[in-house]
Parts: structure tokens; C-alpha cells; sequence
């Protein structure tokens, strides 16, 4: 009894100054990524679609912008592919903010991948 007594003091006794490291570089981390997510935020992505007839303008956060027809796209016999033009442009504008949201929470997170680094 008295070993494993002994193997529990040992292991308790190194845990709290690396479970302090952690939650430091834990909370460095979430600061982090607000800072960053903030800058995206501010950020603005620009897509076109069917040869620059429709621009669409997102903001980091999603938040469409503003929206450009030309003039030629405007197709009173046709509506629905102007419509198809809108709908592809702004899913383009809004895969590049994913995009530029994986890249910043990636470098923000140090590459560590989620928790799969943590030792417990």
C-alpha cells in the first residue's frame, strides 16, 4: 500500500505548475484568436461570376456588402440566370473567407491541430 501511495504523490506533485503552462498558453491562444478573427472581420473578399457580369462583397463576418449587376446581365427573358449569377458569386466571395479563416485560425492555433497534442 505503501508504494502506490507513494506513486500517487509523485504524479500529483509535477501536474499543477504543467497544468498552469497550459492553461497559459491555452488562454495566449484564445487571445489570440479573437484578435485574429476580429482583423478577418474587417477584412473584405470580392467574387465575380459569369465574366465579371455579377461582383459580390463580403466582409470577414459574412455580411454581404454590396453586390455590382452590369448592365448587359440584366435580362428581363431571362431572370434566372441572373439570379444563378448572384447566388454563385456570393459562394465564391463566401469560400474565400472560409478559407482565410482556416489560414488564420491555423496560424493562430500554432498548428496544434485542436487538442490532439494535449497529454491527457
Amino acid at each position: 500500500m505503501a508504494k502506490r501511495g507513494g506513486y500517487m504523490g509523485g504524479m500529483g506533485g509535477g501536474m499543477p505548475g504543467n497544468m498552469k503552462n497550459l492553461m497559459k498558453q491555452a488562454q495566449k491562444m484564445q487571445r489570440e484568436m479573437e484578435e485574429a478573427q476580429a482583423n478577418l472581420s474587417d477584412q473584405e473578399f470580392t467574387a465575380t461570376a459569369g465574366g465579371n457580369a455579377v461582383e459580390v462583397t463580403v466582409s470577414g463576418d459574412k455580411t454581404v456588402k454590396g453586390v455590382k449587376i452590369a448592365p448587359e446581365a440584366v435580362d428581363p427573358d431571362d431572370v434566372e440566370m441572373l439570379q444563378d449569377l448572384i447566388v454563385a458569386a456570393v459562394n465564391s466571395a463566401m469560400d474565400q473567407v472560409d478559407e482565410a479563416q482556416k489560414k488564420v485560425m491555423g496560424a493562430a492555433s500554432g498548428g496544434l491541430g485542436g487538442l490532439g497534442g494535449m497529454p491527457f
